[in-house]
């Protein structure tokens, strides 16, 4: 099974792949303000680096917080947008052993269609300048 691994919630970013338990490739990046920019570049990155192209991925294993609001939402955003157009499960997981914890739960058949963010905190927002 192979299965996309992603984490944003910090400014160094980390995309990997796996082959079930058996870590393929995985790249870290100080994506910090462009992880917009960036975040899909390195996954097709990541894949080319493991002989695999998008189609052939079984899985998304995403890191849901708690971190960075806006780093979470893109990470998440990706993963959910991906998985969807894929018609692959996704996971989301927040503990120390995330990827371990997280294909597990692939591998057991489990998917939730939509991970959702786990901030930690209300985001803090700017109030808007009228």
């Amino acid at each position: 099974m192979f299965i996309l691994t992603i984490r944003t919630d910090k400014q160094e970013a980390e995309i990997g792949l796996s082959d079930d338990h058996k870590q393929l490739v995985y790249e870290k990046w100080q994506a910090h303000r462009e992880l917009a920019e960036t975040i899909n570049k390195k996954i097709i990155d990541v894949l080319m680096s493991g002989g695999i192209r998008l189609h052939e991925l079984n899985g998304i294993v995403v890191f849901k917080g708690p971190g960075s609001f806006t780093g979470l939402r893109i990470g998440l955003t990706v993963a959910n947008a991906l998985a969807y157009s894929l018609t692959i499960p996704v996971v989301s997981t927040m503990e120390d052993d995330w990827l371990a914890s997280g294909i597990d739960r692939l591998l057991g058949d489990q998917d939730e269609k939509v991970a959702m963010p786990e901030y930690g905190a209300l985001p803090n927002i700017t109030t808007p300048k009228h």
